[in-house]
C-alpha cells in the first residue's frame, strides 16, 4: 500500500479526517444499516456492509466516483472532495486498477481505527498531564483525580506513578502512559 498524504496543502485538517467527515452517516445518501447482534456477526460484517454500500456496480471494487456518488456533497465542496477521493483511492489501491478492493478498504479502516485510538489516548493523557510539560506529575495526577471525585495525597500519587514509571524519572511520559493503558 502506498502512503497517502496526512495533511492538506493548506495545513488544515488531515486528509483522512476530511474523508472520515465526508463518510460519516450524516453525509451519506441512504447510509447502510450497520447494527447486527454481535453474537451473529462474522468478523468484519459491518465493514462488508459498508463496502457493499459503496460498491454501487457490485464488481467487488470501489472507485472514487462510487464513493462520491454515495455522499451528499454541496456543489462548493464537490470538486475538492472528488480530487481527494481520487487521491485516496489511488494511494490505497494495491493492484493498480484505480479501485479499492475489499482488502484495500480494510487496510484503510484499520489505519483509521489506529488513528482514532491514538487520538483518544492523547486526549486521555492530556486530562492527566495538565501542566503543559508533556508528562504526568504527581501534582497533575492529584488534580485530575480530584476532578473525578477521588482525593489522594501527592505521596499517594507518587506511589501510583512509580508503578508505571519505566525510566524511573518520577513522571509518566506519553510512552509510559501507552504501556500503562494497554
Amino acid at each position: 500500500m502506498k502512503n497517502f498524504p496526512s495533511k492538506s496543502g493548506c495545513g488544515g485538517p488531515s486528509f483522512l479526517s476530511k474523508i472520515r467527515a465526508a463518510l460519516s452517516p450524516k453525509n451519506l445518501k441512504n447510509p447502510p444499516l450497520l447494527h447486527q447482534p454481535p453474537c451473529f456477526s462474522p468478523p468484519h460484517a459491518e465493514f462488508q456492509q459498508v463496502f457493499r454500500y459503496f460498491d454501487k456496480d457490485g464488481d467487488g471494487k470501489i472507485s472514487a466516483s462510487e464513493l462520491c456518488s454515495s455522499m451528499v456533497i454541496s456543489s462548493f465542496n464537490e470538486q475538492l472532495l472528488q480530487a481527494e477521493l481520487i487521491e485516496l483511492v489511488e494511494s490505497s489501491d494495491s493492484d493498480g486498477d484505480g479501485k479499492l478492493g475489499y482488502e484495500d478498504f480494510l487496510r484503510l479502516v484499520e489505519v483509521e481505527e489506529e488513528e482514532e485510538k491514538g487520538r483518544s489516548l492523547r486526549e486521555a493523557f492530556a486530562a492527566y498531564e495538565m501542566e503543559g510539560k508533556g508528562f504526568i506529575t504527581a501534582r497533575s495526577l492529584k488534580r485530575a483525580l480530584q476532578r473525578l471525585g477521588e482525593e489522594r495525597t501527592v505521596e499517594d500519587c507518587k506511589k501510583m506513578i512509580k508503578r508505571f514509571d519505566l525510566d524511573e524519572d518520577g513522571v509518566i511520559s506519553f510512552e509510559e502512559f501507552q504501556v500503562m493503558m494497554f
